[in-house]
Formats: structure tokens, C-alpha cells, sequence
């Protein structure tokens, strides 16, 4: 199969995981879940999955592809019950497999549970022979089957009365080091947990069930609520851990208030969906705030704004409303390309980009284009668009970029370029503008990126933290070196070193 949009998405950080629960009392959960899935499709588009509870039962579906090609009326008619949890996945270094799909489902002495995770555990070599040395055999390739296994056996000293899930979250929390935002299923209840540090996103939202009782969700991003009829109550807190069952949400363990947070600033720049809101700032105001301040710190003269599609418009909307240079579309995006069955051939693949996107000539020819982007890794993927905007008549193409310059991987489960790849390390950004074949580039400065999203909070929120370690190389956590330093350590959503 190939995968047209890995024409444009090498150029781009891939995070790529999205996670859904939902308890909806008197009616079938795993059709919300599915539904909630298809707005999470942009999180990951490698497999699918869904488990739901039934009495005493887990009931699971997962396949290869995207939520639309693998559900049906027919499948979903297998997955019975008032509770489910749904899980779209973006492989990296992990199998591209039906075994590394998930929701990972195992059966344990307390009953069965199914498990769906976002992020990237970075002691997962030490976990997994660990439990090797156990004498645990493993299945898959990632670490979302550590955690499994972890929330099914017995904690040693551990708490022998009272909730068993529990205790084992609590025992995960204090073993498993790096990101995760954790859905839990279990014939009785969802189980709903972030890592100390709230590297990933999750959220918790409210309906009025189908029997008016209330129905709650929880997902990596608000934009997975509208879809099921629910309205948005919190942010899932760092450290966190709740519980939803016929009696509500209970909140088992505080959010962790001591330590400081890092939430992955990427959400913000690229991979959230506009729609959606994180930590009391929706993603779409951030956006314009990163590209009205894009504009003071970088001002050119130009005739108009082009956005890259689809995540760029909103940082090129606000660059235009701060400099009064009208926003045009200069590049559409062929949206439903994507992935295809169909192999091109050679002189196909060659357009590159050109597959996925057109110049509106009638909107730049002649013009002075300032082309927005959210973030340049390799560089593989600006230079064909500047060259399809020129090639539309565009008199000269002056590139800013509302992310700052990318150096360093990231080994918390963004799957990115390796530092020898990284375009920041070879040139400085009057080098990069030459290589992409820009007229000038410019990077939003990493302070004033993070200023755009603390001045964005409503109501007085609080100042979130935010994890910028791919652009400062500060990390917020201590990671295992390889064989090569970090560089061994190969980051992965969901996926082990190797």
C-alpha cells in the first residue's frame, strides 16, 4: 500500500496516537467511541480499535487502516455494552501490524481488561526485560503491552483489599517513566490517567445518556466530544487518576501539583485539531496569536498571506490580521488522497507533493507570497511548495514559520526526524532560505511561541507547562542513553528502543 500522505507528512513531527472512553448507560458505547474516533482520525491512521464491556466480558474489534474502512454495522453489532474504549494508532519503529493495533485486551485474575495508550514510555527496555526475566512472554513490539502486563499482575506488597485497578496504577505510575495518557477498561468500570509531567492530553466531557441519565467521555482532544452529543468539563490533571462507572466520575488520585508539567508544545503548533481546546486555551486562538506575532518579529513587504493546509491557516490568519496584507488561498490540499491501494508509478512519484497539492495561480501570480508553515524538520517538503508557488507566478515567496527551529528528537513519543536530518543542524535560517529556495525564512522565537499560548488561557487559567525540548534540547526528564548516546534511543509513538 502506499501512503500519499507520507509525501507531505516527512516534513512534519508525527504524534500520532488518539484515545476515546466513553460509559453511556442504556445504550451501546462502542458506537460513540467510533464516532469519536473518526474526529481523532488525524491522531493516527495506521489501525483502529475498539473494546467494550458486557456483563462480565470485553469484546474487541482492531484492524489495519483507517476508522472508516474498518468498522461497520456488522462489527459494531459485536461490541456490546454501556462502556468502551477506542484507540487510533500512528506506527513508527513498531510493526506496522495487526498484532500492534489496539486496544491491547488480556484476561487477569480480577477479570478481563483492555488498555489504550498515548505516548511514548522511555524505560520501556528495562520493563520489558524485566518482565521477561519473569518469565513473561510478549506479543507485540510496544510498549502499551508493558503497561498491559503491569495492570494485570499483582503488585508485591501492594494493597490486597479495595480496588485492584487502582493499586496497579498507582504501581505503573511509580515504574513506568516518560508519556502516557492511559485509558483503562474493565467489565466494571473505565479507568482514566496522564503522566506526572501531562506530556499528552486527555480530557473528560458530560452528555445526557439516551435514558437521561448522564453520559461521560474521555479523549485526547475536545474536538472527540461534539461528535457523541457531549460538552466539554476539564482537562484530565497530570498524575490523575478517575474513575467512570454507573455511579459517575470518581476521582481516585489528585493531579500531581508539585512537580512541574510538560505538556508536549506541539498540540499547540500542529497536532491538535483547531477545535479542539487544551488546557484552557483552544488551539485555534494560539494559532493566531504564534502568527500576529510571527508578523512583529518578522515583517516583510508582501502583496499577500498563504497558509500551508491544512494546520498553517490559522497562524497565517492571524500574520494577516496583524499586518493588513490579505489572506488568500494560494495551495489546496487534495484531502481525500491519502492513503491508496494503488502504487504510482515512477513519473508520478517524482511530483511529490504535487500529488497532494495545487497552486491558485489567480490568487499569487504576480504577487509577493509570504507562505506560512507550522514547522520545517527536514526541509524535504517546503522546497517543492515554494517551487509549485513560483511555478503559479508568485514574484518572490518569503516563508515564516510559526515553530522554532527543530534540533533535537524528541523521546517522548513524537516520531521525528534523527538530529543528522534535522535541517536547523546544517544551516542557519539564511542557509535553510537558499536550500528551500525561499526569498527569506524566519522561525517564531521559542519565548515568544510559548508567550502565544500562556497569553491565550481563558478565564485566568493558569500558566501551562510545556515540554520544548525538540527546539532547546532541554529535557524534561531523564532519558536512557543507547548505544549512541540518545541517538540509540529511538523515539517512537507507542513503539520500543531497539
Amino acid at each position: 500500500m502506499f501512503d500519499i500522505d507520507s509525501l507531505d507528512r516527512l516534513d512534519k513531527p508525527n504524534e500520532e496516537c488518539g484515545i476515546i472512553g466513553v460509559h453511556s448507560k442504556g445504550s451501546q458505547a462502542a458506537r460513540k467511541a467510533y464516532f469519536g474516533l473518526f474526529a481523532l482520525q488525524h491522531r493516527g491512521q495506521e489501525s483502529s480499535g475498539i473494546a467494550s464491556a458486557e456483563g462480565d466480558k470485553v469484546h474487541y474489534h482492531k484492524a489495519m487502516g483507517l476508522v472508516s474502512q474498518i468498522y461497520n454495522e456488522a462489527v459494531l453489532k459485536e461490541l456490546p455494552g454501556d462502556m468502551a474504549i477506542g484507540h487510533n494508532r500512528y506506527s513508527t519503529t513498531g510493526d506496522s501490524s495487526p498484532r500492534n493495533a489496539a486496544p491491547h485486551v488480556i484476561d487477569t485474575l480480577d477479570g478481563m481488561l483492555a488498555v489504550a495508550h498515548n505516548g511514548n514510555i522511555t524505560n520501556a527496555a528495562d520493563l520489558r526485560k524485566d518482565l521477561l526475566a519473569r518469565g513473561i512472554g510478549l506479543v507485540t513490539t510496544t510498549d502499551s503491552e508493558l503497561l498491559t502486563l503491569l495492570l494485570a499482575m499483582p503488585v508485591v506488597g501492594g494493597a490486597t483489599a479495595g480496588d485492584p485497578v487502582l493499586t496497579r496504577l498507582k504501581h505503573l505510575q511509580a515504574v513506568a517513566q516518560g508519556a502516557y495518557s492511559l485509558l483503562v477498561l474493565t467489565p466494571k468500570a473505565i479507568y482514566a490517567t496522564r503522566d506526572a509531567l501531562g506530556l499528552r492530553p486527555l480530557c473528560l466531557g458530560i452528555a445526557k445518556g439516551e435514558d437521561g441519565a448522564p453520559m461521560h467521555v474521555v479523549a485526547s482532544e475536545s474536538c472527540a466530544l461534539q461528535p457523541v452529543g457531549a460538552t466539554f468539563v476539564r482537562d484530565i490533571q497530570a498524575g490523575e487518576i478517575v474513575r467512570i462507572d454507573d455511579a459517575g466520575v470518581t476521582v481516585l488520585q489528585a493531579g500531581v501539583a508539585e512537580k512541574p508539567k510538560a505538556l508536549c508544545v506541539f498540540e499547540y503548533v500542529y497536532f491538535a485539531r483547531p477545535d479542539s481546546t487544551i488546557e484552557a486555551r483552544s488551539v485555534n486562538t494560539v494559532r493566531q496569536e504564534m502568527g500576529r506575532k510571527l508578523w512583529a518579529q518578522a515583517p516583510v513587504d508582501a502583496d499577500v498571506v498563504v497558509g500551508v493546509p491544512d494546520s498553517a491557516i490559522p497562524c497565517a490568519l492571524g500574520l494577516a490580521q496583524a499586518s493588513g496584507i490579505p489572506y488568500v488561498e494560494g495551495l489546496t490540499k487534495n484531502r481525500y488522497i491519502g492513503r491508496t491501494f494503488i502504487q504510482p508509478d515512477d513519473a508520478l512519484r517524482k511530483l511529490g507533493v504535487k500529488l497532494k497539492f495545487t497552486a491558485l495561480s489567480d490568487n499569487i501570480a504576480g504577487k509577493r507570497v509570504i507562505l506560512v508553515d507550522d514547522s520545517i524538520v527536514r526541509g524535504n517538503t517546503v522546497a517543492p511548495l515554494i517551487a509549485l508557488v513560483r511555478e503559479a507566478g508568485a514574484k518572490e515567496v518569503h516563508v515564516r514559520v510559526s515553530s522554532p527551529p527543530i534540533k533535537h528528537p524528541c523521546f517522548m513519543g513524537v516520531d521525528m526526524a534523527s538530529r543528522q536530518e534535522m535541517i536547523a543542524n546544517r544551516f542557519n535560517e539564511q542557509d535553510i532560505a537558499a536550500h528551500v529556495g525561499a526569498d527569506s525564512l524566519v522561525y517564531l522565537n521559542v519565548n515568544v511561541m510559548e508567550q502565544s499560548v500562556q497569553s491565550c488561557g481563558k478565564n485566568g487559567a493558569a500558566k501551562v507547562g510545556l515540554c520544548n525540548a525538540c527546539f532547546t534540547g532541554s529535557y524534561p526528564l531523564s532519558l536512557p542513553a543507547g548505544p549512541n548516546g540518545f541517538e540509540g534511543f529511538v523515539s517512537g509513538c507507542e513503539s520500543l528502543p531497539t
